[in-house]
């Protein structure tokens, strides 16, 4: 038994290479690792691109192209916390570049259709407040935005 942890397999339809180099573009402590293709005989042609391995923000990943039998959708999504809205800013910026779509509440879809959460700290610390009256207003003007902006998360919840 493997005492590894976890690796995450994502799904894609000849996209797991491009979105293999896109995700490890995006992160630290994250690189690209073997590369396996497709071999002779098999449903696609040899030499593409069936695996990718590759670590992103320390997590393990593989991309696989399997095809178009399976597609992603907001049922599995990756939640990035960020300390300030500068990173709040980078990682919607870069994630909805390209073809990405703006969801509700900080999430949204990439390029490639796999779901984010973009979320700052600071939006969990109101949540857990003991004053329900504080997260309220929080979660009501969270539910109001796409990106979450921090500043006005703050007014809201402080009553302003």
């Amino acid at each position: 038994m493997s005492s590894d942890g976890f690796t995450t397999c994502l799904w894609f339809d000849g996209q797991a290479e491009e979105a293999a180099h896109f995700y490890v573009s995006l992160f630290k402590n994250s690189g690209i690792g073997a590369v396996t293709r497709y071999p002779e005989e098999a449903h696609k042609p040899a030499g593409t691109v069936l695996t990718v391995d590759f670590t992103a923000n320390g997590q393990k990943f593989v991309a696989l192209n399997g095809g178009p039998e399976f597609t992603f959708n907001e049922a599995v999504s990756f939640q990035i916390t960020c300390e300030n809205q500068e990173e709040v800013d980078h990682y919607w910026a870069r994630l909805t570049e390209g073809g990405g779509q703006e969801g509700p509440c900080g999430w949204l879809k990439d390029r490639f259709g796999v779901s984010w959460q973009v979320v700052p700290s600071r939006l969990e610390e109101m949540f857990r407040d003991p004053d329900p009256a504080k997260a309220g207003r929080a979660n009501q003007a969270m539910m109001s935005m796409h990106k979450l902006d921090i500043a006005a998360l703050e007014k809201a919840y402080a009553g302003e």
